[in-house]
């Protein structure tokens, strides 16, 4: 839990509730903030398992992965490879594109490129290539001014994709099965203070959609985290024009290491079918133990 990204603050919280929740469900559990002295701790620790609840890079993009294996301990979630994948967004549409998974329109562009000059027709989203839980995200609508004034803190590189308009849905997959479609309402963009500031966001679940739309979430959901090879739990994000009916739902990428509150996303949705959140992680290291 913790580590040193962006995320730092949600994977602490993450990582708390999920202890939580595995001592109710009956296991030892030792919390480890992950830094540098991290091998240090497993070789003290000695773990049978290690649940991953590490949010951004290095927790979600291969590195923990990588050196979980190297080390020889057995890890919840993705692997080396599905972790890469689904954090590098650019990659991922790839694989989405040839799973004939409907996603939309980006490239990639020098930050100072960015600054200088639209790249692309407002409206569109400017973004890191490799980063989650909304971080570092510009919308330029139509009509600006210019183009967007990036923090300096935004990588060399970043995403600049067309904007869709509609509804934001999101289905979470627990092994080869969808939980259900929550969608999430905001008074504006669905960034980082709306997903964690009390109040910022409000989630309906099940999302009060035609049945056709709901099935077409399950399936992009079960068909995308299959296209990376994810293990354990996914969450995918989509848009939805409902003036265009099912051609108006896109895929806005796949999150390998969803937020592990008992009222994140994810759980949330596990809870509607009647999973609790100790069933859940209980879950979640089982199918980590028997996909060995």
């Amino acid at each position: 839990m913790g580590g040193p990204s962006a995320e730092r603050e949600v994977s602490l919280s993450s990582g708390r509730e999920c202890a939580k929740a595995l001592r109710q469900a009956g296991y030892e559990v030792t919390e480890i903030d992950a830094g540098k002295d991290l091998p240090a701790r497993l070789a003290e620790v000695r773990p049978d398992i290690c649940f991953n609840a590490l949010h951004g890079r290095f927790g979600e993009d291969g590195c923990i992965q990588g050196l979980l294996d190297w080390l020889g301990y057995r890890y919840t979630h993705s692997g080396v490879l599905a972790s890469a994948l689904a954090m590098d967004k650019t990659r991922a549409k790839e694989a989405f594109r040839v799973a004939g998974l409907p996603v939309t329109d980006s490239v990639i562009a020098d930050r100072d490129e960015v600054k200088a000059r639209h790249v692309m027709q407002p409206p569109y989203v400017v973004k890191p290539n490799s980063e989650g839980s909304s971080v570092g995200v510009y919308i330029v609508t139509d009509g600006a001014n210019g183009p967007p004034q990036l923090s300096d803190e935004m990588p060399a590189r970043v995403m600049v994709e067309t904007y869709l308009p509609g509804r934001e849905l999101t289905t979470a997959v627990m092994g080869d099965r969808a939980l259900g479609v929550t969608e999430i309402v905001t008074d504006g963009w669905y960034d980082y203070h709306a997903k964690y500031a009390p109040g910022g966001s409000r989630h309906v679940v099940p999302a009060e959609i035609p049945a056709e739309i709901a099935a077409a979430c399950a399936d992009y959901a079960i068909r995308a985290h299959r296209a990376l090879g994810c293990k354990g739990l996914s969450r995918t994000d989509f848009r939805w024009d409902e003036t265009r009916g099912l051609d108006g739902l896109v895929l806005l990428e796949l999150n390998n290491q969803p937020g592990m509150t008992p009222t994140s996303l994810a759980p949330e949705q596990a809870a509607k079918v009647g999973i609790s959140f100790p069933e859940l992680c209980d879950w979640i290291v089982k199918e980590a133990l028997c996909s060995e």
